[in-house]
């Protein structure tokens, strides 16, 4: 029998606001708010830390309580990106663009204000989308195959070139790199194993985590290591209510939040389509439609902000519609949802669609007070947080690295997550030496694995019948203007310059154009080595590897032949709001421009220094064990390298010890690499409250 869904809505508001329900509701949420904070963990670490905790609830309040962790990591992982530049998780990744140009500035509360306020109106955006579109939808997203999912994919790969508006050509270069990368591993189709250089660690591709941190997190904090300053020196964090500047900048732009949420929760409902996605395609969008934002974007531009907390908020209502109705997880998050429902005998399909009404609007209460109560307990706090800004980078160094060690290892339990982690922030601070954009790679790292798949079901299912169907049709064009609109709006700026400023000449690049030519030729050999080095694959599974290489080739040369050609206008200067020179961390202010003021080789030394604290952390890890190693680690960096009292060492390292010892060792219980001096003694690990070695 059908439920009335306005009485199925008021029941399930009854059934939330029960004290028991609204209790577990709000630890939820407080344990959310505390994983986003923490770089490397989110969403997906606490709610399998939650599941086996839900055994004994009723379904109502399990599912609040797993909602409620969920919907708010998103908020809370604003904190980190705005203040130094480390996204929380993949869903802040964007809004570091501008958060953190912001927080240099002294304008961390006004950013932290924006994007709560932003946060907390997606997410009720996508509570409402939910709540009225489960019972229609249907019949629209069963129109959704492969074939459309791929050109949605391609859509979003086109906003790289919106977003690096000064530098089309290696923003796109850039892009290939990231999905070349997002092909390594066995393929599906051949069971070919794709530069996988004999280890089993990446039979199955390379995990996300160790990838995006170490293109971002890492290359962040080395400079400024090198630098030797914190974020900045004289932050003005503002009173109290600094943020509700913040406020004020949401509502001026309500159309702009309305916008991107729907972004969020339409992308959201689409499997796959993660946060790590919809963020950027959202914040493309603002670039591209924004008066003013070719100027300001990437400089500080609370616009940026909203953008990306407005979209990344709403997609948690949207990825619940494919999940709730079909069954099918709308993000990886959704996938243990989905097993909770499994344990507590609610089936997804059509009974949460007609009998099963109060359990479904449950979940958009849930949804929609989680996102009030975390963006409450965030501006309750904000003004205070924004002070981590001051702490000196002897201290946040050292102790962001142990987080993010720690929480690199959740990806895959396997020392090759700190290899990779390694790898990829040598070659994040390298592209961000270079001034070549970073965010690109991880975009086309998150979707390479999504465009093999679709592509190859689209075209043995229609052949290439399916680039004929309307949908993916308008969507294909949609991309391509996308892709062209930068380089056509360059090539029309110069046809306005005077004509005797517009003849062909050769030049030679400047000493700073230098370096950035070296490494797009190092790029080019890249692309190149890839398609050497796959030419005995089959068919099927080199397909993808060489269209993304020779494409790399192809915007590489172009740009690497650009630096030695000149039409006679001049240049013209790469716009602020684009992530090509604006690159997070990148050439704002502050940091970057006490690294100019040294030599080469000082900067080298530097470098050399932090990368080496790095690998005595791994050398330690190795012969001790890793909850060890943090605490040696964090003395020894913060008293000897940091330079701080003994006080004042042990007064942080010790309570950050045992409180990773508590949370990881005693709740998560994390399985922990063994280390030489467990094998030495193997009886201690007899012990469970030492078998951390």
């Amino acid at each position: 029998m059908e439920s009335d869904p306005l009485l199925a809505a008021a029941t399930a508001i009854g059934i939330v606001l029960d004290p028991t329900r609204l209790m577990f509701l709000s630890s939820g949420v407080l344990m959310g708010l505390v994983l986003g904070i923490i770089p490397g963990l989110g969403g997906l670490v606490g709610l399998s830390i939650l599941l086996p905790f839900t055994f004994a609830l009723d379904p109502f309040t399990a599912i609040a309580m797993l909602l409620g962790l969920s919907a708010v990591t998103v908020t809370s992982d604003t904190i980190p990106a705005v203040l130094f530049s480390v996204p929380g998780t993949v869903g802040s990744a964007a809004t570091i663009l501008d958060g953190y140009p912001m927080a240099q500035k002294g304008e961390a509360g006004r950013a932290l204000g924006a994007a709560f306020t932003a946060s907390v109106i997606g997410g009720l955006f996508g509570a409402v989308v939910l709540g009225v579109s489960i019972p229609i939808l249907r019949p629209l997203v069963l129109l959704i195959g492969s074939p459309e999912l791929l050109a949605i994919c391609i859509v979003g790969l086109s906003m790289v070139a919106a977003l690096s508006g000064g530098a089309p050509l290696k923003g796109m270069a850039a892009v290939c790199i990231g999905i070349l990368v997002a092909t390594v591993g066995e393929d599906s189709q051949t069971a070919t194993l794709r530069w996988t250089f004999d280890t089993n660690y990446l039979w199955d591709g390379l995990p996300i985590v160790p990838f995006a941190l170490g293109m971002f997190a890492i290359p962040e904090i080395a400079d400024m290591v090198v630098s030797r300053k914190g974020i900045t020196g004289d932050t003005n964090v503002g009173n109290r209510w600094s943020q509700l500047q913040g406020v004020r900048d949401v509502f001026k732009n309500y159309f702009l939040v309305l916008r991107c949420a729907s972004i969020g929760a339409i992308l959201g409902a689409i499997p796959g389509m993660g946060a790590a996605v919809i963020d950027w395609i959202a914040y493309g969008h603002a670039a591209r439609t924004e008066k003013g934002a070719s100027e300001t974007f990437g400089t500080g531009d609370v616009r940026g902000v909203i953008a990306s907390e407005a979209s990344n908020n709403a997609k948690e209502g949207g990825a619940l519609i494919p999940t709730i109705a079909f069954g099918v997880p709308g993000s990886v998050s959704m996938a243990l949802l989905l097993g909770a429902f499994l344990i507590h005998d609610i089936n997804p399909g059509p009974d949460l669609l007609t009998k099963r009404l109060d359990v479904t609007y449950t979940m958009v209460w849930s949804v929609a007070i989680a996102n009030i109560l975390g963006a409450g307990i965030c501006f309750l706090f904000a003004n205070q947080l924004a002070k981590i800004v001051l702490i000196r980078i002897g201290i946040l160094a050292p102790l962001i690295i142990a987080v993010v060690y720690i929480g690199v290892f959740q990806a895959s339990n396997a020392w090759g997550d700190w290899y990779a982690l390694l790898g990829f922030s040598l070659l994040g601070w390298v592209m961000k030496r270079m001034n070549w954009p970073r965010p690109p790679v991880i975009l086309g790292f998150v979707l390479g694995g999504l465009i093999e798949n679709y592509m190859f079901i689209s075209i043995q299912r229609y052949d290439f019948e399916w680039l004929s169907f309307p949908i993916v049709m308008v969507l294909l064009v949609f991309a391509l203007v996308g892709i062209l609109r930068p380089t056509v709006r360059s090539y029309l700026e110069g046809r306005r310059q005077p004509k005797a400023r517009r003849s062909f000449r050769f030049v030679r690049p400047s000493p700073k154009e230098r370096p950035d030519t070296v490494f797009t030729g190092i790029v080019i050999v890249f692309f190149s080595t890839a398609i050497l080095s796959s030419l005995f694959w089959e068919l099927e599974a080199k397909l993808m590897p060489w269209a993304v290489a020779w494409a790399g080739i192809g915007f590489g040369l172009m740009h690497f032949i650009g630096r030695f050609i000149s039409f006679g206008a001049e240049a013209p200067k790469a716009a602020a709001g684009n992530i090509e020179t604006h690159d997070p961390g990148g050439d704002t202010t502050g940091i970057v421009d006490h690294i100019a003021a040294l030599t080469t080789r000082e900067m080298l030394r530097r470098a050399g220094n932090f990368l080496g604290w790095c690998l005595l952390y791994l050398a330690l890890t190795a012969l001790i064990g890793l909850l060890p190693a943090m605490l040696v680690f964090l003395v020894s960096y913060m008293r000897f390298q940091g330079r701080e009292s003994w006080r004042m060492t042990l007064t942080i390292a010790i309570p950050t010890w045992i409180f990773a010892y508590l949370l990881f060792h005693r709740i998560v219980a994390v399985v922990w690499p063994k280390s030489f001096f467990g094998d030495w003694f193997p009886v201690i690990r007899s012990f469970q409250s030492l078998n951390f070695l």
